[in-house]
């Protein structure tokens, strides 16, 4: 994990404030393309905002982009801004322009990042003139901050794959609902995960040869190596063991989350951290034991992320999410909040084959790891990198001191 902030995505927010009027009729339809700087000093594209219509105020959707893409890894190289209004006819006209860097980015929606449209053109001539506008925004969640992340797939399986209404059923055309809320939030973690090798288990099947139901059983079969080679390595492991294993039930989380319990309790000194992603359908068979081991996984560097398919009732699993009321078991409250839940058809389109916006998914999937893990930095006194890894060229490693 030496370069490993590298590979690290960010999750980008920005809207602008009063710019300059480009059309004749109406106001403004701005647009903004983002440069990253190469070392001999031109400019590359790297991110292109959608065009927010007819405002001097535009709000832009979030969007991700890799650190890697900004900046190459070098958190204080210029990134230029250049902000358009949109013409049907291709000849956008320039509103202005801002530089910023990683560094600043990163330090998110704060006062600090509110930056000047100017136009240079418009500066030389009139004396008087301040800026065409300000456009304010940046990173929404770093985790650049956080310690090689290690990401484990549990999978609920109960039902009836053959039956058209099950949420697991094979149809040859088009990815059933586990398939697809797997893929989309697959994708929005591998960027994060240290080395993009998954274990993936399933839960709440019959195995063969003997038909025992197990909890904690790898989706590869494998026991020994239960990991996947990325989210297509997890989608290939799913699909085979959807021909091998029998659907049954009950559905038993405490199993799966004891599972991460233990690699997460092998390194605790902040090195490691461990998020747990259950795709289940809202069920919940033993939710006492499953309290019982969430209030033991708090106490350890790991989180979980429940997802859950279908159109089911899923008040069980906003209980354990714990926002309103903190879990506890036994009278043992959990020291820290570490379970959010996210209802994937929330941001699916009508069909449900579609997700609608990937950054918006993102960032509800990721909101709460940065907080729960400098939480459990702060129960064991460890001391987090305040500010992102120093910028190390190629060919030097470093390990980042936490």
């Amino acid at each position: 994990p030496d370069e490993l902030d590298e590979c690290f995505g960010s999750i980008l927010s920005f809207c602008a404030n009063k710019l300059d009027k480009k059309d004749f009729f109406g106001k403004s339809d701005p647009f903004m393309v983002f440069y990253r700087s190469n070392e001999d000093g031109t400019f590359t594209i790297c991110h292109k905002t959608e065009v927010v219509k007819n405002t001097l105020n535009p709000v832009w959707q979030l969007f991700t982009i890799p650190v890697r893409a900004l900046c190459n890894g070098d958190y204080d190289r210029t990134i230029k801004v250049e902000v358009y209004d949109w013409d049907r006819d291709g000849s956008h006209d320039f509103i202005g322009e801002f530089t910023t860097s990683y560094r600043e980015l990163a330090r998110g929606q704060s006062q600090f990042n509110i930056y000047e449209v100017v136009n240079p053109k418009k500066k030389m001539k009139k004396k008087k003139y301040v800026n065409s506008g300000t456009v304010s925004g940046g990173s929404e969640i770093n985790l650049t901050q956080i310690s090689p992340l290690n990401f484990l797939f549990a999978v609920k399986f109960s039902g009836n794959p053959s039956q058209s209404t099950s949420l697991h059923y094979m149809n040859p055309y088009q990815m059933n609902a586990y398939a697809l809320a797997l893929k989309a939030v697959g994708e929005i973690i591998q960027d994060y995960d240290s080395d993009k090798m998954f274990p993936a288990l399933g839960f709440g099947a019959k195995l063969p040869p003997d038909g025992r139901v197990s909890h904690e059983f790898p989706l590869n079969g494998n026991i020994e190596n239960p990991y996947c080679n990325g989210i297509e390595g997890i989608l290939e492991a799913y699909h085979q063991s959807l021909k091998t294993v029998q659907l049954y039930g009950p559905t038993n989380f405490a199993p799966v989350v004891n599972h991460v319990a233990r690699y997460a309790a092998a390194v605790q000194d902040g090195s490691q951290y461990f998020v747990l992603l259950i795709i289940t359908d809202g069920v919940i068979s033993d939710m006492s034991q499953t309290k019982e081991a969430i209030v033991n996984a708090a106490k350890l560097p790991m989180s979980i992320i429940i997802v859950g398919v279908g159109q089911a009732e899923f008040d069980a699993m906003v209980e354990l999410d714990g926002d309103d009321i903190r879990i506890s078991s036994r009278g043992k409250l959990a020291e820290r909040d570490i379970v959010q839940f996210v209802p994937f058809r929330d941001y699916m389109d009508r069909t449900g084959n579609h997700v609608l916006s990937m950054a918006r998914l993102a960032k509800d999937v990721l909101a709460e790891i940065p907080d729960q893990f400098i939480s459990y930095m702060k129960s064991r006194g460890i001391k987090p990198n305040p500010a992102p890894p120093p910028y190390t060229p190629p060919g030097h490693t470093h390990h980042t001191q936490i």
